[in-house]
């Protein structure tokens, strides 16, 4: 019995040496100090990627096409962007393209870089094109003045406004009409005036469908 008492507390002794010889600074369990991750190395002429190179192409010469036709032709060239506009200022969509035909083209034929939208002008197939594209400023911000809406559509009138601004419309023909799709519709008398300063007071506008006189 005296010698196991003497045996447990030997190796109990011994233990208490061992944990005392253990560093301090420890933490990996070994004696070593705390490892560290090591930085990740650099690779060589890395550079920061810029933005993608332009890609040219050529766009053909698409004005007289149908507007789906040249829409396709374009799209067959590389060009992706595109858009249309109804070239009379009207303000009307192209609902159905086969209907419409092309009249301008923004950019024009060449070489053009594909990150460009591309823009057709455009009216109905039984419509002769304008001298000059009416709907291609058709996004102009709010006039502070009245400007001239007359033989406008009032679809595109209503553009020259801000939204918080009280536009009515009214049949000029005194048949009481509703004008419910505005882009048939054309202005012939406003309220106020050309030139006067825009300051929040409604307006009126008078109007008759395309084909009439006003």
């Amino acid at each position: 019995m005296h010698r196991t008492t003497v045996t447990a507390a030997a190796v109990a002794a011994l233990c208490l040496g061992l944990a005392a010889c253990q560093p301090s600074g420890s933490a990996d369990g070994n004696g070593g100090s705390p490892s560290k991750a090591a930085p990740e190395p650099s690779v060589a002429g890395e550079t920061t990627p810029g933005p993608a190179p332009a890609r040219t192409a050529t766009l053909p010469d698409l004005v007289g096409k149908g507007l789906q036709s040249a829409q396709d032709a374009a799209q067959a060239a590389g060009f992706r962007a595109l858009r249309s506009h109804d070239a009379l200022g009207r303000g009307r969509m192209q609902a159905f393209d086969r209907n419409w035909k092309v009249c301008t083209q923004t950019p024009g034929p060449g070489a053009v870089d594909t990150r460009k939208t591309v823009d057709f002008g455009a009216v109905k197939l039984s419509e002769t094109c304008p001298e000059k594209d009416a709907g291609a400023d058709a996004s102009a911000a709010p006039a502070s003045t009245m400007p001239d809406l007359r033989n406008k559509s009032v679809k595109v009138a209503r553009r020259a406004f801000d939204t918080s601004t009280s536009v009515s419309v009214k049949d000029a023909s005194g048949r009481n009409r509703m004008v419910l799709v505005e882009s048939h519709w054309k202005v012939c008398r406003q309220n106020p005036a050309a030139g006067t300063k825009l300051d929040g007071q409604p307006v009126t506008l008078k109007a008759v469908k395309f084909q009439e006189e006003c």
